[in-house]
Parts: C-alpha cells; sequence; structure tokens
C-alpha cells in the first residue's frame, strides 16, 4: 500500500485538529486547555507546510511556519503564566471557578 505524502500529511493535520478541538470541548481544566490550543497550531502549521509544498514554496512556507512557532511559543507561556496565577489565587484550575473572581 503505497499513500502519497499529501494524503498522509493532510490525515495527520485532521487528527491534531480533531484531537485539539475535543480537548477544549470535553475539559473544564486549564492547562488541558492551553494543551488542545497548541494541538490546533500544530495542525495549522503543518497545513501551511503542506501548501507551500503543493505550491512549490516551500520556503515561504517553513518561514511561516516558524513565525507560528515563535507566536504559539508566546501565547503557551502566558496562558500558563495565567493558569499558574490562577491556581495560586483559588486553589483550582477549573474554568467555572474563573466566575467567582470579582474585580
Amino acid at each position: 500500500m503505497n499513500l502519497p505524502i499529501p494524503f498522509i500529511v493532510g490525515l495527520a493535520i485532521l487528527s491534531l485538529a480533531g484531537v485539539g478541538f475535543y480537548c477544549l470541548l470535553a475539559t473544564r481544566n486549564l492547562i488541558k486547555v492551553i494543551v488542545g490550543l497548541q494541538l490546533i497550531v500544530k495542525g495549522v502549521m503543518l497545513t501551511f507546510v503542506l501548501a507551500g509544498n503543493l505550491n512549490d514554496q516551500v520556503s515561504l512556507a517553513q518561514s511561516m511556519a516558524l513565525t507560528v512557532i515563535v507566536a504559539d511559543t508566546i501565547v503557551a507561556v502566558v496562558g500558563l503564566a495565567l493558569a499558574v496565577q490562577i491556581r495560586h489565587k483559588l486553589g483550582t484550575l477549573d474554568t467555572k471557578a474563573l466566575s467567582s473572581l470579582k474585580r
């Protein structure tokens, strides 16, 4: 069985995005929500690389993927820092507990 590379990468993109969306919808833990967002972004990054490969613009796709990695890392660090502060303040990482915070 000889599957083409774009088909395999497309399956990887769909599985990363699917698991990421499931993680966002099924859990209320802030750390797991951040991990779900990371999975979705990795799927988007693979989409950029696949599109660049199919259009013979691999260098542009790689530079876009690098930009996504940098922005994604910043978002993850800020999100985890917020999760640590929320855990310190409330004692839990449940998103429903965020409604108890007041100004």
